[in-house]
């Protein structure tokens, strides 16, 4: 029984040991939309990055190339209205736009998976194009000199070198969307944030409830951080290696120590 009076970790340990299952299945919902949301944005990022780059020349059809321009045209809108507009404002737009326009009634979890995807593609798709820009143009031309489509170029030579680069930014994705997801509260979906509002506003203390939600986030995105890193040290393999910590550039002697790669 909560009294009054009690001290703020007694009120903490109260919320902890009273709504620990709701706030459990908070974490959990925050994850589920995390992970999807995060997955398909980057199939969406892909694709889009994939289109945007394909060449269009003075060979290519006439036809094809004002085709490519209409579809490019929608995908740079989609890119840059999804890229310039917050979360929060996307989510009330699409949850009751959709109703109030096209009479679609969707539940507030299948908005939430729908609008963490679709904002996440746009951000995926820029980063895509960066990594497929990256990649030197002579291995381009190499892999068409060969008589190579630029179907197979992109799938056998570009892309298995660009998903190397833009993984850092998948993570990142994904723990930006981990914190982002607390938005969707606007449209009733039950995640971490909207089930400890509900929590603190039984017994107005937010300070205490939300401490608690703060430690929760903090555990879901170092642990989602600590896994990426492990993820892109397997890829790596041998060639992976640590940046010298900036307090341990210089030793006693005056010389920068060399760190060995690590060997797997």
């Amino acid at each position: 029984m909560a009294t009054a009076d009690q001290s703020f970790f007694g009120w903490v340990w109260f919320f902890f040991n009273e709504y620990w299952p709701q706030l459990l299945k908070g974490a959990g919902v925050t994850l589920l939309l995390a992970l999807v949301g995060t997955l398909i944005g980057c199939i969406i990022g892909l694709l889009v990055g994939i289109v945007q780059t394909i060449p269009v020349d003075s060979k290519t059809n006439p036809i094809l190339k004002v085709l490519y321009k209409i579809i490019r045209a929608v995908l740079t809108a989609y890119v840059e209205v999804f890229r310039g507009t917050p979360m929060i404002v996307q989510a009330m737009v699409i949850y009751y736009g959709s109703m109030a326009l096209f009479q679609i009634d969707m539940t507030p979890m299948f908005a939430g998976f729908f609008i963490v995807s679709i904002n996440t593609g746009a951000y995926m798709a820029e980063t895509v194009r960066g990594g497929i820009s990256s990649i030197d143009v002579g291995q381009t031309e190499g892999a068409k000199s060969i008589g190579m489509t630029h179907f197979q170029t992109m799938t056998y030579v570009v892309l298995p070198q660009a998903m190397r680069n833009i993984l850092p930014q998948i993570g990142n994705n994904l723990i930006i969307n981990i914190k982002d997801t607390s938005v969707l509260s606007v449209i009733s979906v039950t995640e971490l944030f909207f089930t400890g509002k509900s929590a603190a506003g039984v017994y107005y203390r937010y300070f205490e409830v939300f401490f608690i939600i703060c430690v929760i986030y903090f555990i879901m995105t170092f642990a989602c951080s600590r896994i990426l890193r492990w993820m892109e040290k397997k890829i790596d393999g041998s060639d992976y290696y640590d940046l010298v910590p900036t307090d341990h550039l210089i030793d006693p002697c005056g010389h920068v120590p060399i760190k060995p790669r690590r060997k797997f």
